[in-house]
């Protein structure tokens, strides 16, 4: 009987270690990478915007700037048609 607050002070801190990486832990992990996604999503639309601004005076300095518009234009022209019929079509009504 002499041993027993240390088995139940042993019990309390298992259940409680045990309480804390369910919820706590976890939820630092999540938040952790949702951080990290955020910070990676930022500089990779910083990388893409830098890459088309250079694109765009690089073009520019050789064909001259109103070409590299129309040119640049038809890119995302092209892109965005491809997209548009790739797109999942909607369910039609019945009526």
């Amino acid at each position: 009987m002499d041993d027993f607050p240390t088995k139940l002070a042993d019990l309390l801190e298992g259940v409680a270690a045990k309480a804390r990486a369910l919820t706590v832990d976890r939820l630092a992990q999540w938040s952790k990478m949702a951080a990290l996604g955020m910070v990676a999503a930022a500089l990779g639309s910083l990388a893409a915007l830098f890459l088309i601004i250079g694109l765009f005076r690089l073009i520019s300095s050789v064909i001259g700037v109103t070409p590299t518009y129309a040119a640049i234009g038809g890119i995302f022209l092209v892109a965005g048609v491809f997209l548009w019929l790739k797109r999942t079509k909607p369910p039609k009504e019945l009526t």
